[in-house]
């Protein structure tokens, strides 16, 4: 697994500031490593994690884009919500579908989190509902092949 770095923004800012309470703010952390879910399948992906606090502490820490920290990146699925005033925010949703992962009706919530504690393992849900996953994928690779070839017909 990668080294976890941190990131700035596309304008090169390190420290974020809340939209709600410009007091708070967040490093924005990014990781790149081999990742293996529940039925085995290895991934190569790139993880990015939120470090939150007072903007003066953020700021304090003279982070830098680039600069290497200790610890990983671990994801954190759950059947509760992590943020109740809005939920929506940390749904899981099935790549490019738009699709919510669910197990039965329930939506499945998902966030990543940046830890030093080296005993934090992901904690992962497999969801239930993947032959609506795959009917959406299905669906989009036709709207695409459609739009591929009328381009092609207008050549």
């Amino acid at each position: 697994m990668g080294k976890v770095v941190v990131s700035a923004d596309k304008n090169g800012n390190i420290v974020g500031v809340s939209e709600n309470n410009p007091e708070y703010g967040y490093v924005r952390v990014e990781q790149t490593g081999s990742f293996i879910n529940d039925q085995g399948w290895l991934r190569i992906s790139r993880r990015s994690a939120l470090i939150k606090g007072l903007v003066k502490d953020l700021i304090e820490t003279n982070f830098t884009e680039g600069q290497e920290l200790p610890g990983r990146i671990v994801v954190i699925e759950s059947l509760e919500a992590f943020n109740t005033e809005n939920p929506d925010r940390d749904l899981k949703i099935a790549g490019d579908t738009g699709v919510v992962c669910r197990i039965d009706d329930q939506p499945i919530y998902r966030q990543s989190f940046y830890t030093t504690n080296g005993s934090m393992q992901d904690i992962l849900i497999t969801h239930t509902n993947s032959e609506e996953i795959r009917e959406v994928q299905a669906a989009q690779k036709a709207v695409s092949s459609l739009s591929m070839r009328r381009k092609e017909a207008e050549l």
